[in-house]
């Protein structure tokens, strides 16, 4: 058995930030933004609200658009690096809330590449036979660790939720395969090294602003581009497939210029690739989910289609998936 998508939903708090409204916080402009992210404005989720909060409206929705009940779910997952709290994991609240009594929750961290590792675990369980339904998330509350007075940082990041219901399925349908990738050498090129084992929370944690994402902006941007590139031709040709059978080209959300150089090199045409960047910035792990969603509510993706979808992030962490809609 294999698994397929069966069910799609977003959410994104009604709150945006503007690049205008940026211009008071740090000194940049909106031109200045657009022109080397694509970004025009991001969403922020309101004081008091929780990641597991963001991530139950997404899922409802899927839910709601599989058809199925929460009961239904025998395995929840979350990816996210801005978790309710350190302990228990976010997924467990999500549960909680949704009412999936008999499914069992775990997080998993893999930054931006967050929902490319959920979901092979996911697709990876329902093959083995440890279950016939899961929800995936890609939840961020970025917000959360974005300082406000970095100009580098904090034009790019926005906070929101995307889900999707897997099921059980004959294999060759669904999810065709998934393809993950790692270098731990890398790791200081994004990173927020405030709060773990290494920098325990307390003054000097907050004193030194290492609660904060810091990234090396023009070697991620190398990285990202080549390692981008190189999974998804791993994917077209464990499946004997080109670019040109792909209906769909949905990349990590991350900046516009990767966006166009990672499509470019694969020759992907502009129509086939789906981009959302302006409204909601980067996302991280919610904004492949995100993206899915939206394409789908749009006419863009519909059943049978040929969906390539790829990430990179933090870590560094990098993965891509080819699935039959």
């Amino acid at each position: 058995m294999g698994s397929k998508i069966i069910g799609l939903g977003m959410f994104a708090p009604p709150k945006t930030l503007t690049n205008d409204e940026l211009e008071k916080l740090v000194d940049t402009n909106d031109e200045w933004i657009t022109t080397r992210t694509g970004i025009r404005e991001r969403h922020i989720a309101p004081p008091g609200t929780a990641n597991s909060d963001l991530c139950l409206e997404a899922s409802r929705r899927a839910l709601a658009d599989a058809g199925i009940d929460a009961s239904d779910l025998d395995i929840v997952i979350v990816g996210t690096v801005t978790p309710d709290m350190p302990l228990p994991a976010t997924a467990c609240f999500l549960q909680m809330k949704l009412g999936a009594g008999r499914a069992f929750a775990l997080d998993l961290n893999a930054a931006c590449s967050g929902f490319m590792y959920s979901l092979s675990v996911a697709d990876a369980l329902i093959r083995a036979g440890r279950g016939r339904k899961a929800l995936v998330v890609g939840a961020e509350m970025l917000s959360s660790i974005t300082d406000y007075t970095d100009r580098s940082t904090c034009i790019l990041f926005g906070d929101g939720a995307g889900a999707a219901v897997l099921s059980e399925c004959d294999n060759g349908d669904g999810v065709l395969s998934c393809h993950l990738h790692s270098d731990g050498s890398l790791w200081e090129l994004i990173r927020c090294t405030g709060g773990g084992t290494v920098n325990p929370y307390g003054p000097e944690t907050v004193q030194n602003r290492l609660n904060f994402i810091r990234m090396a902006g023009n070697e991620t941007f190398k990285h990202a581009v080549t390692r981008m590139v190189e999974v998804s031709h791993e994917a077209l040709s464990r499946n004997g497939v080109t670019i040109d059978d792909v209906d769909l080209f949905v990349p990590h959300q991350a900046n516009m210029r990767i966006i166009s150089a990672v499509g470019k090199r694969l020759g992907v045409p502009d129509e086939k690739v789906f981009v959302n960047l302006e409204r909601y910035g980067n996302t991280s792990a919610a904004s492949i989910p995100i993206a899915l969603a939206e394409a789908r509510e749009q006419g863009r993706l519909s059943s049978g289609d040929l969906l390539l979808m790829v990430a990179f992030g933090g870590g560094l962490t990098w993965g891509s998936a080819l699935v039959r809609m």
